[in-house]
């Protein structure tokens, strides 16, 4: 796979409708994707010769991250929904020539910033709320 350029790193939001349709948070600049795995430490007095055991699977946890300008645009209203009515909406990441990972995010923050001379602001952060799915590009 040869270089991609950033900007076409995508976050889209969904509308929650049946079948659901998706929107391109607008004025995103930087958009971050992270994939955890936590181990669960299952290590006990009979474990052999004291060696640590993980139980098989463990927690899998994604976090996502962006900050850009504000557009004032309908995907920025349905993040402030979301956030403010803490619900967990559907999202798409969109990793070019690589595939979209889709599941529910919770937005655990929202931020706005002005500084006195330049454009206003947003950053986000949300966690993963359920079961992730990848589908190939």
């Amino acid at each position: 796979m040869s270089a991609q350029k950033g900007k076409d790193l995508l976050i889209k939001i969904g509308n929650g409708g049946d079948p659901e349709t998706f929107a391109t948070v607008a004025g995103l600049r930087a958009t971050t994707l992270a994939f955890n795995a936590q181990a669960v430490d299952i290590t006990n007095a009979d474990s052999a010769n004291a060696w640590r055991e993980l139980l098989d699977g463990g927690v899998k946890s994604a976090t996502l991250s962006g900050n850009g300008v504000f557009k004032d645009a309908a995907s920025d209203e349905s993040l402030r929904a979301a956030f403010f009515n803490q619900t967990l909406p559907n999202f798409q990441i969109v990793i070019p020539n690589f595939g979209t990972v889709q599941g529910p995010f919770k937005i655990t923050s929202l931020q706005y910033d002005g500084p006195y001379d330049g454009e206003v602001k947003i950053s986000l952060s949300m966690a993963s709320a359920g079961s992730l799915s990848f589908t190939p590009a």
